[in-house]
C-alpha cells in the first residue's frame, strides 16, 4: 500500500511468508525462521552512500500496520501464538517485534548462542495441536506435543486428536513435508549457498517460457546442486535442525524450489517489462517496487537483482526502486538516481515511505526517474478495508498517471478480490494469468496448516491508466499474447486468464 502492505512476496528476509488465514482477514507474521534470524545478524550495517542531490527531512508516514493486522488474525486461530513467538525470540512486546523487523536488532538480541538454538526456537514457533489448537503451556504435559512422521511439520497433543484430524491432514501432508524442508534449508539463502552462480540466457528472454527452460539453460545444474547438498552449511543445518536429514534427491529438489523462489521477484519483472512491450536494450528503464518491505530489503544484497543482467545482456541500464514505509536499512538504503542506470547494471535503491509522497517528492522534482514500469508484490489491499485506504491514493495515482503497473498474487481467490476492486476503481486492467515465473516453493497458513498450500506470484494482473475507451488498444507483445478488461461480471463468475 504505497508502503504499508501485509507479509509476502520472498520470504528469505523475513521468514516463511504467510498468507492471509481467511477472505479478508490479514496475514499472519513470519514466524522466525532460521534465515531471519540469521539476516537480521547484519541487518542495517550499511552506510548510505552521499548523492549530488538530497530531498528534504519529511516526517515518518506510516499506513495501516499490517504486522499487528497479522497478529491477531493468528491469535483468532491459535490463541496465545503470537506471545510464544515473541518469547522465543527474546521479545517482550510487539514493538519489539517491529524493530527487529526494521533491522535495529541483532542477532545476539534474540538469546540465540548456537545453531541448535536458533533452529530450536524456530521449531518451538510451530509446536501446537494442529485439531484442538492447545499451545504446550495448556496441556498437562508441555512435552506430550508429538510431530506428525510423515511430514515433519505439524503436532498433536495426544492420539484422539491426531485421529480426528486425520482426514483433513492427509489431503496436505504430502506438501507439507515439503513445506518443513523448505523452511529449514532456506537458511542457505542467507550463508551465500544459494542461488549458485548463473550465466547469461543461451535462449532469447522471449523463448523462456518458465522455470523448466530456465533451468535447462543452466551450465553443470547436477555439479552445482551437489556441491551445495556437500557443503558445510548444509551439514550443519542437519546436525542441529533436530530432524533426521533427508534423502540426497530431496534436498536436491529442496535447493531448486528456493532457487525459483529467489529469482521469481527479478524475472517476474523481466516479464512485465516482456507483456508491455518495454524493451531494456533500447535504452535505460526504471522500475519502482512499490509497497516494498522487509520482504523485499532486509539483507538485499546490491546483485539480487543481477538476473535481469542474464535475461537481458546487452541492456541500456535498470534501476529497481523499492519504495515502503517498513524498508529496511542496509547496502540498497540510498536514493534513487538522478542519472541514467549504469549501462549493463541493475541498480538497487530505495525509499521509506508512502508512495504517493514520494511521487511528490522525488518524482515530481526530478530527484527520482518517472517508472517505465511499477510492480507491487503481493499488495494484499484486497484483505481489509483498512488495507484498502491505504493503498487507495497509490492505486489512483497509478490510474491516473496511465503507469504500467504489474501487480502479483498468491492464489486464484485473492486475484478475484484484487481484480473486483480494481474494477470498482475503473482501472484499466489489459490481463491477469497465471505466472510461468511463480516461485514453486510451496507456502502454509502458518497457524491452520492443513488448508491448500500456495506459491509467491502464482498469478498477475496488468493494468495501464484508467478504464479503457471503446475502440481502445489493447497491449500486445512479441509473442502475440492480448489482454481482455474484465467486466464485473467476469470476474464475480470466475477467473478466466486474459494474458498467457
Amino acid at each position: 500500500m504505497a508502503g504499508g502492505r501485509r507479509r509476502g512476496g520472498g520470504g528469505r528476509r523475513g521468514g516463511p511468508r504467510q498468507h492471509p488465514e481467511t477472505p479478508g482477514a490479514a496475514s499472519s507474521p513470519a514466524p522466525l525462521s532460521p534465515a531471519a534470524t540469521a539476516a537480521q545478524t547484519n541487518a542495517g550495517a550499511a552506510p548510505k552512500s552521499g548523492r549530488s542531490k538530497k530531498a528534504p527531512e519529511e516526517p515518518a508516514q506510516r499506513a495501516p500496520d499490517v504486522d499487528s493486522l497479522g497478529f491477531q488474525a493468528m491469535d483468532r486461530n491459535v490463541p496465545g501464538l503470537s506471545h510464544v513467538i515473541l518469547q522465543k525470540l527474546n521479545m517482550k512486546s510487539y514493538e519489539d517485534y517491529k524493530s527487529a523487523m526494521d533491522g535495529r536488532k541483532s542477532g545476539s538480541d534474540f538469546g540465540i548462542r548456537t545453531y541448535f538454538d536458533m533452529f530450536q526456537k524456530m521449531e518451538d514457533t510451530f509446536k501446537f495441536c494442529v485439531e484442538c489448537k492447545k499451545l504446550p503451556d495448556a496441556l498437562p504435559d508441555p512435552k506430550s506435543l508429538r510431530r506428525c512422521k510423515r511430514c515433519q511439520n505439524v503436532y498433536y497433543c495426544g492420539v484422539a486428536c491426531q485421529r480426528a484430524n486425520w482426514p483433513m491432514h492427509k489431503k496436505f501432508c504430502k506438501k507439507l513435508k515439503l513445506v518443513a524442508l523448505d523452511r529449514l534449508v532456506e537458511w542457505l539463502i542467507f550463508t551465500g549457498d544459494i542461488p549458485f552462480p548463473t550465466d547469461t540466457w543461451t535462449k532469447p528472454a522471449r523463448d523462456v517460457k518458465g522455470w523448466e527452460d530456465w533451468f535447462s539453460m543452466q551450465e553443470q545444474l547436477e555439479e552445482k546442486l551437489g556441491a551445495i547438498v556437500a557443503g558445510r552449511y548444509m551439514t550443519l543445518l542437519w546436525a542441529n535442525a533436530g530432524k533426521p536429514r533427508p534423502e540426497e534427491a530431496e534436498l536436491r529438489e529442496s535447493i531448486r524450489r528456493l532457487v525459483t523462489d529467489f529469482h521469481s521477484r527479478p524475472l517476474t519483472i523481466g516479464l512485465g517489462l516482456r507483456l508491455f512491450g518495454i524493451d531494456p536494450l533500447t535504452r535505460p528503464l526504471t522500475v519502482h517496487v512499490v509497497g516494498a518491505s522487509h520482504v523485499e530489503t532486509l539483507n538485499t544484497r546490491l546483485t539480487d537483482y543481477d538476473e535481469l543482467t542474464r535475461m537481458f545482456p546487452g541492456h541500456q541500464g535498470m534501476e529497481m526502486v523499492m519504495v515502503g514505509v517498513d524498508v529496511v536499512d542496509g547496502p540498497i538504503m540510498r536514493p534513487p538516481l538522478t542519472t541514467l542506470a549504469p549501462r549493463g547494471k541493475v541498480y538497487l535503491s530505495s525509499y521509506k515511505g508512502l508512495y504517493h509522497d514520494f511521487w511528490e517528492s522525488h518524482v515530481e522534482t526530478k530527484l527520482a526517474a518517472r517508472p517505465d514500469l511499477v510492480v507491487g508484490f503481493h499488495p494484499g489491499f484486497h484483505a481489509c478495508p483498512d488495507l484498502l485506504a491505504g493503498w487507495l491514493p497509490t492505486l489512483l495515482l497509478l490510474r491516473d498517471y496511465g503507469l504500467p503497473v504489474l501487480f502479483t498474487v498468491y492464489s486464484e481467490q485473492e486475484l478475484k478480490a484484487s481484480l473486483q476492486i480494481l474494477v470498482e476503481l475503473e482501472t484499466h486492467i489489459v490481463g491477469y494469468a497465471s505466472n510461468p515465473f511463480a516461485s514453486l516453493r510451496p507456502e502454509q497458513v502458518y497457524s491452520s496448516p492443513n488448508k491448500p498450500p500456495v506459491y509467491c506470484s502464482s498469478h498477475y494482473i496488468a493494468l495501464l491508466g484508467a478504464e479503457a475507451l471503446p475502440g481502445a488498444q489493447e497491449l500486445e507483445d512479441d509473442d502475440g499474447w492480448q489482454g481482455g478488461e474484465p467486466s464485473a461480471a467476469a470476474v464475480a463468475g470466475g477467473v478466466a486468464p486474459g494474458l498467457g
